[in-house]
């Protein structure tokens, strides 16, 4: 690392275990705020008085957004290789907001100030406050004030699941986040008697030995959710029709060697939970299997672990868990805004605090961890805005995530749209995942951005019937006026919503971009209309003179839809007619959520 640019104003905070010494030229700032904490529980003892990581959280996201490389590393064997975060040359300041002993908003927002008074280029917050209005939220305030200064604040969706407008952080002014699968598959190798062998998944943390074992199939206990399985405990026993983390306890209390479970929930492939020796296989697989099983002819198999393949498919996929838009802070802006690998991150972890265990109450420890959730993938999106923010500093934070946002992929790596593992696998929609996958390489040449300024957000403000004093307690400066209040954002993205009262819907926005492309351009429209839908757009054809010049165009939506709930969804690209560019924006109709 070289050294410490001179324009950086933050400092090393001494605390309990934590000295100033310790920061060098990657960890250039740490401070800690907990005045919050006190002020609640005036007679409390903080048990880590200092930047110092308790839980291992902070230093998973931070070690994923900018670690430098390592070599050798691996969870128990799986996914060996050299670490690195996505902008390994990036420097890290840390703001411990958050206490064993609580969290507390005044903490949250007088770190994020700290942050952007100390001269950080990019904020990453995995965060967020539940069922709180934009001028109740210490994120939304922050952001805004960070966003005023130039500082990108990217953050974490949530992890609430599938159902709708359960999101947090879906602010207007910063970027959010959805969390999705790798292409990555941590396996155990299934090795059946007759000579087939089977890719299963598993990630018991140990080189188990499970050889020529007798294979156990008896349909009456297949479930594996009794003590009944305690008969059959001398061999490897095959359960299915059950729920994987019940079947697993059983299994391990049955003291059998190992299990086969036949099943394909995707939260078995988010979780890092594999305690006893076994492989998860798919029912297609389950039925070759069983069907061995129960040949007569003294079926054995065998499972070897820490087996790790790549390429597997589809990938990604939206992860079950990831929280769905609308936004119920402000459903008139598409949230999320794109979505990024979220699922089984490998990144550092700290030594005090498990990272696996083996039944009954084996913890182990390791350098690195393997956790999902869209913490995990908060930080790849913040690392590419640093490195974006390297690349084009003259670049806002509206203009960055602009470039996220329509540079990233719909599609899988079959080609197929990006499929949603918590709705069964049908096709993901904005809701879920944003625009989709983000894509760094896109990102740095968009062609054309969606650009806003501080301006633009008090306009969205003024037109959310906010009080003045509401207002005031976000923008925290009484220099705005709602002489031109809008609710029609500059954003790189479209939502209509509907209420159930609306016979039809029409709705039409405006938008402006800016072509950072270099020099003249031409560019005409390409249109995934979404079904029930009429969308017009106005002109059909943008003609740049020059790099930096602004034109603007209508787009208009018409939905006579059936009202009950449907979300359809298309797009919007803007392609450069030479082919240099793909500026895409999703659209979505759905309805209006009545959240709290």
């Amino acid at each position: 690392m070289t050294e410490i640019p001179s324009r950086w104003k933050g400092i090393c905070e001494p605390g309990q275990e934590f000295n100033a010494s310790m920061c060098n030229k990657k960890l250039i700032g740490v401070r800690y705020f907990n005045k919050g904490v006190k002020a609640a529980r005036p007679n409390i003892t903080i048990s880590m008085n200092s930047g110092r990581d308790t839980q291992g959280h902070g230093t998973h996201t931070s070690s994923t957004v900018g670690g430098n490389y390592v070599e050798g590393a691996s969870f128990f064997g799986y996914a060996t290789g050299t670490a690195r975060g996505v902008a390994p040359r990036a420097r890290l300041a840390m703001y411990k907001v958050i206490w064993d002993e609580g969290r507390f908003a005044s903490d949250v927002l007088a770190g994020m100030d700290q942050a952007v008074a100390d001269g950080v280029d990019v904020i990453s917050i995995s965060m967020g406050f539940n069922n709180v209005p934009l001028y109740e939220d210490p994120i939304a305030i922050a952001s805004f004030g960070a966003m005023e200064k130039g500082v990108l604040v990217s953050a974490s969706a949530g992890n609430a699941g599938v159902t709708p407008a359960r999101l947090h952080n879906g602010i207007p002014w910063l970027l959010t986040t959805a969390a999705g699968s790798v292409d990555r598959v941590l396996s155990g190798k299934l090795t059946l008697g007759n000579g087939q062998v089977i890719t299963g998944w598993s990630m018991y943390p140990a080189n188990a030995l499970v050889n020529e074992l007798p294979l156990i199939y008896n349909e009456s206990t297949s479930s594996c959710n009794s003590t009944a399985i305690s008969s059959f405990n001398y061999g490897i026993i095959i359960c299915e029709n059950g729920y994987f983390f019940d079947q697993i306890d059983t299994i391990a209390r049955s003291s059998a060697p190992a299990a086969i479970y036949i099943s394909n929930n995707p939260n078995i492939f988010e979780s890092e939970e594999f305690q006893y020796p076994g492989v998860v296989i798919s029912p297609e697989d389950g039925a070759a299997v069983i069907s061995y099983a129960k040949s007569g002819a003294d079926p054995v198999a065998s499972i070897s672990f820490q087996q790790t393949f790549v390429r597997s498919t589809p990938a990604p996929v939206v992860a079950s868990y990831t929280s769905r838009g609308p936004s119920p802070s402000y459903q008139g802006i598409l949230k999320p805004d794109i979505m990024a690998p979220g699922s089984l991150v490998l990144a550092s972890w700290i030594p005090n605090v498990y990272t696996a265990s083996i039944y009954p109450d084996i913890r182990l420890r390791n350098e690195f961890a393997m956790i999902s959730g869209t913490s995990m993938a908060c930080p790849h999106s913040s690392g590419i805005a640093a490195l974006l923010k390297g690349a084009r500093p003259e670049w806002s934070p509206a203009a960055i995530r602009s470039a996220m946002i329509t540079g990233a992929i719909n599609i899988d790596n079959t080609n197929s749209p990006i499929k949603d593992s918590g709705l069964n696998y049908s096709i993901a929609t904005p809701l879920a995942m944003g625009a989709g996958l983000v894509n760094p390489n896109f990102a740095l040449n968009p062609g054309l951005i969606y650009d806003a300024t501080r301006q633009d957000y008090v306009n969205l403000l003024c037109a959310m019937n906010f009080t003045r004093k509401q207002i005031l307690t976000i923008t925290r400066s009484s220099s705005y006026t709602c002489q031109n209040a809008s609710s029609d954002l500059n954003y790189p993205s479209f939502i209509a919503l509907y209420s159930n009262e609306t016979t039809t819907l029409s709705q039409k926005f405006v938008r402006t971009v800016t072509n950072v492309g270099n020099g003249p351009a031409n560019y005409s429209i390409n249109m995934v209309v979404p079904s029930n839908t009429n969308i017009s757009v106005y002109p059909q054809r943008l003609s740049f003179d020059s790099k930096y010049e602004k034109l603007s165009y209508t787009l208009t939506v018409e939905y006579s839809g059936n009202k009950t709930g449907e979300v359809v969804f298309g797009s919007l690209t803007w392609v450069d007619v030479i082919g240099l560019h793909a500026v895409t924006s999703p659209i979505v109709v759905a309805p209006r959520i009545h959240s709290w």
